[in-house]
């Protein structure tokens, strides 16, 4: 899937580089699948703003996606879909039932295509299965980390994990970070790769199509007033000279581990972080 370019008419224009919508094939989603979404500008629900940075946008709405699909289902895909609230495509599926669900639509999807899911799915691209059916060595998407609560791995434009082996209970997979992690055999996932693989390339090109997003300015906290942020202050000059790096709340932001893992680190046989270690 290529991706647009464009003349060079405004500096804004020059290098700025779009998404290729030629897969899509609707324009128009499911009504009984969408849902209206709130902008809520990075607050919670007692008003504080916990994501800085995030206001303003164009209006979005949401679509339902079914990230289980239950085992027996056998869907056929009727529309490849955007959606504004993810990276991927989306695929509009028909099960026998004549229900319709959307599931994450990867490379190996056109209108047409039969998916099935299942411990008795055959061992096909884009087909749904436990991990103790999948062939050790396959390319998955969208896994679950408890079984039967649906995908929450894996699950964004161009990513893949793979299979790596099978000991006991678990499965061990390396994620598309690099991180090797064991994940029960019961759980779920679909082989193959999520679609929309060159989203990663795409050059936004503009201050005004990162508002479109809902996305708003970063300011640097050098520039700002002490009383704003650890790195402000100081009489011309460099401001914050010979500070350890931190965040507006005082935490440091260079080799302090702050993801607390609790009890999945026993899940986890190879950090992310090893291959940067070994340099």
């Amino acid at each position: 899937m290529p991706i647009k370019a464009y003349n060079p008419t405004t500096p804004g224009r020059r290098g700025m580089t779009s998404e290729d919508y030629s897969d899509i094939t609707t324009r128009k989603p499911l009504k009984s699948l969408v849902k209206s979404k709130k902008q809520n500008a990075g607050r919670n629900n007692t008003g504080r703003i916990t994501v800085r940075h995030r206001g303003g946008g164009v209006k979005r709405h949401y679509r339902l996606l079914d990230h289980k699909l239950a085992a027996g289902l056998t869907v056929t895909v009727e529309e490849i879909e955007y959606d504004p609230n993810r990276s991927a495509r989306i695929a509009r599926v028909k099960d026998q039932h004549g229900l319709y669900h959307y599931i994450l639509a990867d490379t190996s999807m056109t209108k047409g295509k039969v998916i099935v899911s299942g411990p008795e799915a055959p061992i096909e691209s884009s087909n749904r299965m436990p991990l103790s059916r999948i062939p050790v060595g396959s390319q998955i998407y969208a896994i679950e980390i408890t079984a039967g609560k649906g995908a929450q791995m894996v699950r964004s434009a161009g990513t893949k994990a793979q299979l790596m082996a099978k000991e006991g209970d678990y499965a061990q997979v390396r994620l598309p970070s690099g991180e090797v992690r064991r994940f029960r055999l019961e759980a779920t996932a679909a082989i193959g790769v999520v679609g929309n693989v060159q989203h990663q390339n795409i050059k936004i090109g503009s201050a005004g199509r990162n508002r479109r997003k809902g996305i708003r300015p970063g300011v640097r906290g050098v520039v700002m007033n002490a009383a704003d942020h650890p790195h402000g202050g100081g009489d011309g000059g460099r401001h914050g000279a010979g500070k350890a790096p931190r965040t507006p709340w005082g935490q440091l932001t260079l080799g302090y581990r702050t993801r607390r893992r609790k009890d999945v680190s026993k899940l986890i046989i190879k950090s992310r972080h090893d291959a940067k270690r070994k340099k």
